[in-house]
């Protein structure tokens, strides 16, 4: 497209992304974390904040076991997050500071793709609703954005799509600095505004079935790596009191990356799964992207020798770590941006789609009609080499 890229668009990537990955055996019973997979040194978890009484109201789940007997997801869960299958994100669309501010709206001809021509029946759906609810501690939703965001819910579901619906790009929270069109709030109020939003979010939804699922929060990072055990554990908590048997899906810091796996903590909830982010090689994927400083430069190819022994890794790594917890993990987000040589992205998604379904990983693809996108808005079509590689037979 040729409108101008804003900061962060196009995808949620910084530059520190470097350190994303992407990973997920579907573990049923006896299945492999991949070859060579071995996890690595496992550092002790961070411990969680001391004295939090800002948020007394919002109390964590009991600690328990993340391994052993009656840890691990329940079949169901399994069953769900292996039929998510090939997956696609519709990205800057909610997540932008407002719907339509980065080019997108989630018009009804984006929904009539999903389960059209091959196309899939399984959508990721990512929400900044930190820039429409009230700037205080109850960060009320406004209602319209709501309305907007469940309408598109129910118009995917009513196509029998799978959904997975989160809370994405809520800068302040991770520390980062804002994105234009986007308003600060007081840090003392910070954390309030997300367990309220999920409060909020998991009330209105409580009523559809399994088809949604919730994910907690998209790649934190920053000011979160110290308290993000502690606080996905409250907000899960939240989740739970109207959505006891939802899935919902987390991933680790490091702007989910597979090497801050050993560091996360799960609370013992059999209805979790687990998520990570994959873009590398990232000089690849990101070459040209004006969101990352310094820019890429043009010319990179792939995917050499190396090249794929660096994407296998970090697959096996999150299988290995997936087995270990007996889990099942997504791969929330990998994808190359449209500088790259079109002849690269191919063999990049190819390969990918090959070695994350090799063992045994849902995964979505970064994105629908942007910058990464397998759909041409323009010319109203898919792009036929990057679609037949990621959907095609």
């Amino acid at each position: 497209m040729s409108r101008p890229i804003p900061p962060a668009a196009e995808a949620d990537f910084l530059p520190a992304r470097r350190a994303c990955l992407a990973a997920l055996p579907l573990l049923l019973a006896g299945c492999a974390a991949g070859p060579g997979a071995q996890p690595s040194a496992a550092p002790a978890p961070a411990p969680a904040p001391a004295g939090r009484p800002d948020l007394a109201a919002y109390p964590p789940l009991p600690a328990g076991p993340d391994t052993g007997p009656g840890s691990g997801a329940a079949p169901a869960v399994f069953q769900q997050v292996l039929g998510l299958g090939r997956g696609i994100n519709f990205g800057n669309i909610f997540d932008a500071p407002t719907e339509g501010a980065w080019g997108l709206k989630a018009d009804e001809a984006y929904i009539k793709l999903v389960g059209e021509g091959g196309f899939t029946r399984s959508v990721r759906l990512p929400v900044r609703w930190s820039n429409h609810a009230s700037a205080d501690a109850a960060a009320r939703i406004d209602p319209a954005f709501f309305a907007r965001v469940e309408q598109t819910v129910d118009r995917l579901l009513a196509r029998g799509a799978s959904v997975l619906l989160n809370i994405h790009h809520y800068r302040q929270f991770d520390g980062d600095p804002l994105d234009p069109g986007e308003f600060a709030v007081d840090p003392a109020v910070v954390d309030l505004r997300f367990l309220a939003m999920w409060q909020q979010i998991a009330e209105r939804f409580a009523n559809r079935g399994p088809a949604l699922m919730f994910e907690v929060y998209n790649e934190p990072h920053g000011r979160l790596e110290p308290l993000w055990n502690d606080l996905l554990s409250r907000a899960l908590r939240v989740i739970r009191q109207r959505n006891p048997e939802r899935v919902v899906v987390v991933g680790p810091t490091e702007w989910n990356s597979a090497n801050a796996l050993p560091r996360l903590v799960l609370p013992p909830d059999r209805f979790v799964a687990l998520t990570v982010h994959h873009y590398e090689p990232f000089e690849f994927t990101h070459q040209g992207a004006a969101w990352v400083q310094p820019v890429k430069p043009l010319g990179a190819n792939c995917c050499s020798t190396e090249q794929q022994a660096l994407m296998l890794r970090l697959l096996d790594l999150a299988a290995a770590d997936a087995q270990r917890r007996q889990r099942p993990m997504l791969v929330g987000e990998f994808g190359a941006y449209s500088k790259a040589p079109l002849a690269g992205r191919v063999s990049y998604l190819r390969f990918m789609r090959n070695a994350m379904e090799a063992r045994q990983m849902p995964w979505m693809y970064w994105e629908l009609a942007s910058g990464f996108g397998v759909y041409d808005p323009m010319a109203q079509r898919m792009r036929p080499d990057l679609f037949e590689a990621l959907y095609g037979r």
